[in-house]
């Protein structure tokens, strides 16, 4: 059983006159982790958001588990961009937001459950702090654990270090691997950085135009568990470019 599938879907936006995502159909094992890479504005993010039910595929039928999503709740976790945390509740609130949705849950299973997801990313003892006081990558280590709070085993990550500094997004980057070994999710995250994508990937799914009809898949040659020695080997770094090209054709004049 694929942990997702798109069986021919297709997306319009309205008020355009073609579709950004055009018949499109890939799958995903369960417990892969898959980049995938494309031009800004070519429809990635469109992909994540008819997956978690902001948007309604024109046609096609999007399966989680092998069932179609519009049977099913809290099939996913989605964090985008930003982390979202809401400036007034604390670390630990934000965490047990999910949780609340949910239900079923008392106030304190959700503030021990909270906590033992805060301990879980390395931020034991933060929950009474406000996001305020928390640094940029303790915020998205945060946000991390309120997506993976939301119980599913498929991850839709949308380009969350692309606001950090340099040390702190290779250094999340590192964080995010060893998380993914550890819990084994289903990962599907989006990026427009290359080296990220090979880094992090079990294989690179990158969009080859507009309309998206088709993510083609590139395999990383590199063992895990991985450091980024990885990125110096000549196998990596000739995906590295084939990869850059790639991008390069879409945004070319």
């Amino acid at each position: 059983m694929k942990a997702l599938e798109f069986d021919h879907v297709s997306y319009r936006y309205p008020g355009e006159d073609f579709s950004i995502v055009d018949n499109l159909s890939f799958a995903l094992e369960q417990g892969s982790f898959h980049c995938v890479i494309g031009a800004s504005g070519c429809g990635k993010s469109t992909i994540l958001r008819m997956i978690c039910g902001l948007l309604r595929p024109e046609a096609g039928t999007i399966r989680v588990g092998g069932t179609p999503i519009e049977e099913q709740s809290h099939y996913c976790g989605y964090m985008p961009q930003r982390d979202l945390l809401l400036p007034w509740r604390t670390v630990g609130e934000n965490l047990a937001l999910p949780l609340e949705i949910r239900g079923g849950y008392t106030r304190a299973e959700r503030r021990e459950l909270a906590e033992a997801a805060l301990e879980d990313v390395g931020l034991e003892g933060c929950g009474d702090k406000l996001p305020s006081e928390l640094s940029g990558g303790m915020r998205q280590r945060a946000a991390f654990a309120r997506t993976m709070l939301a119980g599913s085993g498929l991850l839709l990550l949308d380009e969350p270090f692309s606001a950090l500094d340099f040390l702190t997004r290779i250094s999340m980057q590192e964080w995010l691997l060893a998380q993914w070994e550890k819990h084994k999710k289903t990962v599907l995250f989006i990026t427009h950085d290359v080296e990220e994508a090979v880094f992090l990937s079990g294989s690179v799914l990158a969009v080859a135009g507009t309309p998206i009809r088709k993510l083609e898949e590139f395999p990383v040659p590199a063992a895990g568990p991985r450091t980024r020695a990885c990125l110096a080997r000549p196998e990596t770094v000739s995906l590295r470019e084939e990869l850059i090209g790639i991008l390069r054709e879409q945004v070319r004049p």
